[in-house]
């Protein structure tokens, strides 16, 4: 699953064997850090997300549900502020909107 919030995207996976647990990853560590504060961040520079941490499958789940409770904007892109986000969102959105023809 992939969550883009104004502050952080975040690719998030269940990996064999782990039930309990969810691996949140990021190309950019303080994006996991932006959702799950206190979360122990490891760099695996050999693997498609650089960054990841094992979190609690419920605290994943109140996570993005805080997330959503706090919306309140009527359009994402200008909540964006960051500009290396902004320019990466935007491109996500170019290639969607493509595929939208």
């Amino acid at each position: 699953m992939w969550i883009f919030t104004s502050k952080s995207f975040i690719s998030i996976v269940q990996k064999p064997g782990d039930t309990d647990l969810l691996t949140v990853r990021a190309r950019i560590k303080s994006d996991i850090e932006a959702v799950f504060p206190g979360a122990k961040v490891e760099v695996n520079k050999g693997t498609d997300y650089k960054y990841r941490a094992k979190v609690p499958r419920q605290a994943v789940a109140t996570a993005v549900r805080d997330q959503v409770m706090a919306l309140n904007y009527p359009n994402f892109k200008s909540t964006v502020k960051e500009k290396k986000h902004h320019s990466a969102y935007m491109a996500v959105w170019s290639v969607m909107n493509r595929a939208q023809s």
